[in-house]
């Protein structure tokens, strides 16, 4: 388990003190995939620093693995550090080495036996999709085959946590999709814990279990990663969300508002089991109303699926409020978009 009890870091700049991450409290559980989002300045990648003890808090503990990190000086600092491994987003691969000897690396630095290196990178380079490009050097790879290179070098010693930060940020989104899943796989088949920092709501509506929204060095928001698409709290979450959602809604709103000049538009959210019902179907059944769909997504999340629908709705007012009070009665949460009438 890893956990941070009021961590605070500030940095000494020629302009005075800046905190970077300002007391903030985090329990990640063990074999979960935990996200940590933010834009740029937030403060998640002096957060992931703190979990390897690469930096130290200016207050408040750090715990990994039962060890305090924050504390640990020496020998335990080098035994805690060996069960925790990096994921970077530039790959840091070494250029005049093979993908065989990049991820021996490690294993040579901790003194392991040769003929156990090679049986352990073997045994890597199946796990991460990299059959047959053993003697193939860094600049032969695709940047997605590279990151491949550089998990099975973080796994090399056996961690209990894997830090990716901004591990997909450099791929495009296929390839993006490919090692996301990868993750997934990895966390499934060795039981490891993850903790992702990223700037990207799809990375954490596709793998994480739970999330940290930061915001200036604090953490604003957290939570399973369904409920806080479900109910944002936070102005920035509610942002993050939208974007994740509503892949090319703005543009098409003006739009709709000229061509439906009737009823109401109500954007509709569905969650989980909820994305499976005929509601559409049982108001039109149950309420003198029309429904017309305009716009429809659905995007998986760890936790099952999330959605939203767009429908215009005609007919008497109170027939309309009644259909939309049946669906918030469901647990279908809306929104008025606008009155068109």
């Amino acid at each position: 388990m890893i956990q941070l009890d009021n961590v605070s870091k500030q940095y000494k700049t020629a302009n005075g003190s800046l905190t970077a991450v300002d007391n903030v409290s985090l329990t990640i559980q063990d074999r979960e995939i935990f996200g940590i989002i933010g834009y740029s300045g937030a403060g998640k990648s002096t957060m992931i620093r703190l979990l390897n003890g690469l930096e130290k808090p200016t207050s408040g503990d750090v715990l990994v693995n039962d060890v305090n990190i924050s504390k640990a000086r020496g020998n335990a600092l080098r035994n805690a550090r060996h069960h925790i491994s990096m994921v970077f987003q530039h790959f840091n691969l070494l250029w005049s080495r093979t993908v065989a000897e990049n991820i021996a690396f490690p294993l040579e630095i901790a003194g392991v036996k040769k003929d156990v290196r090679q049986k352990r990178v073997k045994e890597l380079i199946a796990l991460v999709g990299l059959e047959g490009r053993d003697d193939a050097y860094p600049s032969q790879l695709s940047g997605g085959q590279k990151q491949r290179v550089g998990i099975a070098r973080a796994l090399a010693n056996n961690p209990t946590v894997l830090l990716c930060d901004e591990a997909t940020s450099a791929l495009d989104p296929e390839t993006t999709d490919a090692i996301l899943d990868l993750l997934v796989s990895i966390n499934e088949k060795l039981g490891l814990t993850i903790v992702l920092i990223t700037h990207e709501m799809h990375v954490i509506r596709k793998i994480c279990h739970r999330v940290a929204v930061m915001e200036k060095g604090k953490v604003v928001e957290q939570g399973n990663v369904l409920e806080v698409f479900q109910n944002p709290q936070a102005p920035i979450t509610k942002r993050f969300v939208t974007q994740a959602t509503s892949t090319g809604q703005k543009e098409s709103v003006a739009q709709m508002l000229e061509d439906y000049r009737e009823g109401q538009l109500i954007k509709l959210f569905f969650v989980g089991d909820q994305t499976e019902q005929p509601v559409i179907t049982e108001i039109i059944r149950k309420f003198a109303v029309d429904v017309n769909i305009v716009h429809g997504n659905i995007s998986p999340t760890k936790s099952g699926p999330y959605g939203t629908l767009i429908v215009q709705l005609t007919g008497s007012d109170a027939d309309v409020a009644a259909a939309i009070q049946y669906l918030e009665n469901k647990g279908i949460k809306s929104e008025v978009i606008s009155d068109v009438d």
